[in-house]
């Protein structure tokens, strides 16, 4: 099936944003009206100029008085200015009386969310009567401006929401008519062919193919016929395919392959050519197929872009996803938003194909707790907001829960589930934290990369599964990228080992920890312990629930809670990718225990790999600006590849023979870069950045990281060598653990790809 723009607008009356109760009177002709010029569809990331002509109203505007044109908060369009003429997102306002203006643009305070920037148009030194006009450029290119530089995302209708104080007594009241344009996509720039990781052999599966432009949105500029190389024989999948023009992407369902082993698809053109390469697809017996979600996003109704709608769209037929949830700040969620989103989600889930889950974002500030997200099992259950900021409708303020040991008390009746996680709060852990509901930590998400919220659980004797989502709030679940702004990584997905694709199943899985979760990218692992002598495994939590089900076993999976008499164990490891694997760390909680990779010392070649990872600290700033070069000391770059390099208008080049530069964000993810040398043995590397820098003879880079410190949260440099190609997508091996005794040992690993991605595994809690 093909999906193709719907172009719906979001509801207002879903929207939970408070304007004055005080205004001047209730008549829309009062406030005035506006129109925009040009009006239709502008690329991604385009420079544009736009015209907006405001026409005064009935009341006038006061001298003082002031309009506001107000843009949403996650928007990543260029911030607007009005010092530099010849500068990108130049903007200019007159009126057609001659009353002087000023004008002023602020990215953060002056409105509230979800319209957080502003440009504020002040009359500065008269008055206005009805009908005079102001006209505001937004890109002004008479003076050398190249226009207004476009959001990163697709967005069918971008609003350019106008409010105004026509009595100058700073109240800003909306006008009635809103005007907007279309955001659509660039030109195709990628192929993406999408697979699940586990399958049965006989059972259903679905595949994906779509174009992405070079901001990660599904565009509609693709056509061509393309051949679809299989490696096992796929029922009910063409050998060919035409892919029409105006289509986004293209579903094949129902989809089943006969025999064991692992489904690899390559598509290619009418020449032959490797367009697309999938994710591998393991096909074998047991009880557990593997079905990968995204259960942490937000939409246009809250601080996010486009309609609930058409998230749940995109999450099934565009990210090809097996499970999706919504996840909008509760205090922004009013009763009718709420409802609606109880009606999405019953009529978008369908057992066995697209299971989803009603919830919503506790949104309770860090001090009383932090961000935790919320399932419930079925729709028609309450709502306990951590607040009412953004709601008007004071009925219900009675079951707020306004810090997260109350959410929990509210909680203890119902049939749900809930995450811990890290977005613009942090979800303090140590303040609350209920085992019996709050079965997952939430460790990567588009926000970056946070370990440390699931390893501070360890000591504190919490035993919590992984899980990995996009938080993302652009309108792309289960494949968010981070644009320019706000964001400063990938989004994640979290993949579910359970019999079947049913709420309660999933539901079951996550109670029992049996999940991993991902950067993004979608791989087989499994990790399982085995015992010479029969442990007891735990049905749930034994310190939760002291007369929990157990039973004698010889092996358990990732996620289960054991208990042994013996010193040491074996850990089995399976690892399945679609990119060659860098290392694989196994871990006893925060110690790494054994490192693997699928090549030797003997096996390294001319290429260094140097990577700089970290955060500022905890909370909201967390993002860590890196500026530096790298030089090889005379030792030619042949050539080099970005490594997680998501914004493309970063300074990122190579600069000479020998030297690359670099202007690059982290927010406790990594990025860098692979140089392919002609000469590793001679001269030096020096790694110059605004925080760290260190100088190694290129002969001492080795196997093993040579690492520089650069303080704040993990915050570092490393670099290490790597085969000059590396083919190893699959390690499959087994481990003797010791086992402490009088702790638990949490058993997990973390897999990383050369291509940036990582996944982790729920960890095996083991106690003696």
């Amino acid at each position: 099936m093909a999906l193709r723009d719907k172009g719906i607008l979001v509801d207002s009356e879903l929207v939970g944003e408070v304007w004055p109760i005080a205004q001047p009177g209730t008549d829309p002709v009062l406030y005035g009206h506006a129109d925009i010029s040009p009006k239709g569809k502008f690329p991604v990331r385009s420079l544009q100029t736009f015209r907006i002509t405001y026409t005064v109203g009935r009341f006038g505007l006061d001298d003082t008085g002031a309009i506001r044109v107000m843009l949403r908060a996650m928007g990543d369009s260029g911030a607007l200015q009005t010092d530099n003429p010849t500068g990108d997102n130049y903007v200019t306002a007159t009126t057609s009386s001659g009353v002087p203006l000023n004008v002023s643009y602020s990215r953060y305070g002056t409105t509230p969310r979800p319209r957080w920037k502003s440009l504020t148009i002040r009359v500065a030194g008269g008055f206005l009567r009805e009908g005079d006009r102001i006209e505001i450029v937004l890109g002004d290119t008479s003076k050398g401006s190249p226009g207004m530089r476009m959001q990163s995302m697709v967005e069918p209708n971008f609003e350019f929401k106008i409010a105004a104080d026509v009595c100058a007594v700073g109240h800003y009241t909306p006008i009635p008519n809103t005007p907007n344009i279309a955001i659509v996509p660039g030109e195709a720039v990628h192929w993406r062919a999408v697979l699940p990781s586990l399958r049965r052999a006989g059972e259903r599966f679905h595949f994906g193919l779509k174009a992405e432009d070079k901001w990660g949105n599904p565009t509609a500029k693709a056509q061509g016929s393309f051949m679809i190389e299989t490696n096992l024989p796929v029922d009910g999948l063409p050998d060919t395919i035409d892919y029409g023009p105006g289509q986004r992407g293209m579903l094949f369902e129902g989809l089943s392959v006969a025999v064991i082993g692992t489904l690899r698809i390559i598509v290619r053109d009418r020449d032959g050519v490797a367009v697309a390469r999938s994710h591998p697809l393991v096909i074998q017996d047991g009880p557990y197929g593997g079905y990968w979600a995204d259960l942490h996003g937000q939409s246009g109704e809250s601080i996010g872009i486009g309609t609930s709608r058409d998230y749940f769209e995109f999450g099934r037929n565009l990210a090809f996803l097996d499970a999706l949830s919504h996840q909008a700040n509760d205090f922004q969620v009013n009763n009718a938003f709420w409802a609606h989103l109880n009606e999405l989600t019953a009529e978008y889930h369908e057992d066995g194909r697209f299971v989803t889950f009603p919830g919503y974002e506790w949104s309770g500030n860090t001090a009383v707790g932090g961000d935790r997200n919320v399932f419930y099992r079925q729709e028609g259950r309450p709502i306990y907001r951590s607040s009412h900021a953004l709601l008007t409708d004071r009925s219900d303020l009675d079951m707020d829960a306004n810090d997260a040991g109350l959410l929990f008390e509210r909680l203890a009746d119902e049939d749900c589930v809930v995450y811990a996680h890290v977005g613009g709060r942090y979800a303090d852990i140590a303040f609350a934290h209920d085992g019996t509901k709050e079965t997952a930590m939430e460790i990567h998400s588009a926000w970056g990369t946070f370990e440390w919220l699931l390893t501070d659980g360890f000591p504190l004797g919490y035993r919590s599964g992984v899980v990995c989502n996009s938080d993302g709030h652009k309108g792309r679940p289960g494949a968010s990228y981070p644009g320019v702004s706000t964001f400063g990584a990938y989004g994640g997905l979290t993949c579910f080992l359970t019999g079947e694709l049913t709420r309660d199943s999933l539901f079951d899985c996550l109670r029992r920890r049996h999940h991993y979760g991902t950067t993004g990218t979608r791989m087989h692992l499994e990790v399982k312990a085995r015992f010479a002598q029969p442990a007891t495994l735990f049905d749930s939590d034994p310190n939760l629930f002291p007369e929990t089900g157990r039973q004698q076993v010889d092996e358990v999976m990732m996620g289960d809670i054991v208990q042994t008499a013996e010193d040491n164990i074996t850990l089995s490891i399976r690892a399945v990718t679609q990119a060659p694997i860098e290392r694989i760390e196994v871990r006893n909680a925060t110690e790494v225990v054994e490192t693997l990779r699928g090549y030797t010392i003997d096996d390294l070649g001319n290429r260094i790999r140097v990577l700089w990872s970290g955060a500022e600290y905890r909370g909201r700033g967390r993002d860590t600006n890196w500026r530096g070069r790298v030089s090889f000391g005379g030792a030619n770059i042949r050539r080099f590849t970005k490594i997680n390099a998501w914004n493309h208008e970063r300074l990122f080049e190579q600069q000479s023979d020998d030297t690359i530069i670099f202007d690059a964000i982290t927010t406790g993810n990594f990025g860098g870069f692979d140089a392919w040398l002609d000469d590793h043995q001679a001269g030096e590397m020096s790694v110059v950045s605004n925080l760290t820098s260190m100088t190694v003879p290129l002969a001492e880079v080795g196997l093993e990281d040579i690492v520089a410190e650069a303080g704040g949260l993990e915050r570092r440099i490393k670099a290490f060598r790597l085969p000059e190609e590396n083919s190893c997508r699959e390690i499959e091996t087994a481990l003797n653990i010791p086992i402490a005794a009088g702790r638990d040992n949490p058993l997990w690993i973390c897999v990383t790809t050369e291509d940036g991605f990582q996944a982790w595994s729920s960890p095996i809690y083991v106690f003696k």
